[in-house]
C-alpha cells in the first residue's frame, strides 16, 4: 500500500516507484516487485471500476439535461457556464479514454507526466480538482491517501498516559492529567525558555484549581 500510495502521488508515479525498488531491492528483484505492484494497483482498481461505475453512470445524463436547460436560462448563465466547463472536461475524458472506458482511467494516468516536484505541493487538492477526469481513480486515491503510514501517534498517546499515571500517582484525577500531557508538549514547543520558578505561584494556583 505504501508503494501504491506513491504511484497515486502525480510527482512520482510508476517511474520514482520503479526507480526506487530496484534501488533498494537490486534491479531483478525490483522489477519483480514492480510488476506485482502494477498488478495489485489494476486489481484494486477493478474492485472500484465495479463499486463506482453502476453508480456513476446514470447520473450523467441528469447533469447534461440539467446543463443544457440552465445554458437556455438567462438567470443561470453563472451556473451553467461551470456545469458546461465539467461537461467538456468529461468529454475530453471520453475522447481520451476511446474505446476502453472507464477502466482506462488508470493507465491513462500513470502515461501521463509526471507533475513538477515541489515540497508545497498538495496531493489531495490535485486528486479533487482532476476528479472529474478520473471520477473512479480519484476515489481509490482518496481511500489509500488517507491510511496512516504509521500507528505511531496512537501508541505514543498511550505510552504518555502510561509513564504518568503509574503505581505512585495512580489517583490523578482525568483533568490533571490533560494538563500534564498538554503542558508537557507546551514546553517542547516553546522557543523561550520557561521559568518554573518565576511561574511556581501561577503553577500553584492552577493545581489549586483556582484558575
Amino acid at each position: 500500500m505504501i508503494f501504491i500510495a506513491s504511484v497515486l502521488d502525480p510527482r512520482n508515479k510508476f517511474e520514482y516507484v520503479e526507480g526506487a525498488l530496484e534501488e533498494l531491492f537490486g534491479e531483478e528483484k525490483g522489477k519483480k516487485i514492480n510488476a506485482e505492484v502494477y498488478a495489485y494497483i489494476n486489481s484494486l482498481f477493478g474492485e472500484y471500476l465495479k463499486k463506482y461505475s453502476t453508480e456513476s453512470c446514470p447520473q450523467s445524463p441528469s447533469s447534461s439535461t440539467s446543463s443544457n436547460n440552465t445554458s437556455n436560462t438567462p438567470s443561470g448563465s453563472v451556473i451553467s457556464a461551470s456545469k458546461i466547463r465539467t461537461k467538456l472536461s468529461l468529454k475530453k475524458q471520453k475522447e481520451d479514454n476511446g474505446s476502453g472506458g472507464a477502466k482506462s482511467e488508470l493507465d491513462k494516468y500513470i502515461n501521463e507526466e509526471q507533475e513538477p516536484f515541489s515540497e508545497e505541493f498538495d496531493i489531495l487538492s490535485w486528486w479533487k480538482t482532476h476528479a472529474p477526469r478520473f471520477p473512479i481513480l480519484s476515489e481509490l486515491a482518496r481511500d489509500v491517501l488517507a491510511i496512516p503510514i504509521s500507528s505511531v501517534a496512537s501508541e505514543c498517546a498511550f505510552s504518555t498516559g502510561g509513564r504518568i499515571l503509574d503505581s505512585f500517582r495512580s489517583s490523578l484525577t482525568p483533568k490533571c492529567v490533560q494538563a500534564l500531557i498538554c503542558v508537557q508538549d507546551w514546553l517542547r514547543e516553546e522557543k523561550n525558555p520557561i521559568s518554573v520558578e518565576k511561574d511556581l505561584k501561577y503553577l500553584e494556583e492552577l493545581e489549586l484549581g483556582k484558575l
